[in-house]
């Protein structure tokens, strides 16, 4: 198992949690929260798929997806009471899987050979399509639409990636960069509650 593949897994664990623990939020029944918890964690990927003409899905490729997302949001419906303690490292796990899964989606446009935009669409898409569901199944106003410095940094690392590639920059340097970049860019978001500029200027607290 490569170091990619691993980040991948722990990013999809982290995002099936973040789609479960929504579902229980919103009191929502076993299936509601499995169902959450796997497109939220499997969402993204799916999609990108999808528009890129690479079927089946990559979850029906390698089904070690469809299996941890379901496990893991099992385990959030059945022992969440005792799970709370991991609600605020989760945020620092779904750091690591948003960097991860915009250097894997990027990475395959450009493999796929798309231009710059729809490399970085890609990887976005990767990244924050399944969030998105998740907060349109609960009735929120997706997370990518509000404040959070969110799809930004998504966008900052698969912009450094699609660059790095057409300068021919090492391939295993790119990916570790672009993923430190969305990482960092994120956790320095969460921890000095960065935000993007509203409408009139205003800024949310």
């Amino acid at each position: 198992m490569n170091l990619l593949y691993a980040l991948d897994l722990l990013g999809t664990a982290a995002f099936a949690a973040s789609g479960a623990w929504a579902g229980i939020r919103r009191d929502m029944d076993l299936f509601g929260v499995l169902m959450l918890g796997l497109v939220t964690a499997t969402g993204g990927g799916t999609l990108r798929d999808l528009f890129l003409g690479d079927t089946p899905p990559f979850i029906f490729k390698d089904e070690t997806y469809l299996y941890l997302s379901i496990a893991v949001s099992l385990a959030i419906f059945l022992f969440h009471k005792r799970l709370e303690f991991l609600h605020h490292p989760l945020l620092y796990f779904d750091a690591v899987g948003l960097g991860t899964f915009v250097v894997i989606g990027t990475g395959k446009a450009l493999a796929f050979k798309m231009g710059f935009v729809g490399s970085v669409m890609m990887g976005v898409m990767t990244a924050t399509a399944g969030g998105m569901i998740r907060d349109v199944l609960s009735t929120h106003i997706p997370l990518v639409l509000q404040k959070e410095v969110y799809a930004s940094a998504c966008i900052a690392g698969a912009a450094l990636l699609f660059l790095l590639d057409r300068i021919s920059f090492p391939r295993t340097l790119s990916l570790l960069a672009a993923a430190m970049t969305v990482i960092v860019v994120r956790l320095l978001a969460i921890r000095y509650n960065w935000s993007l500029p509203r409408a009139g200027g205003e800024r949310n607290a």
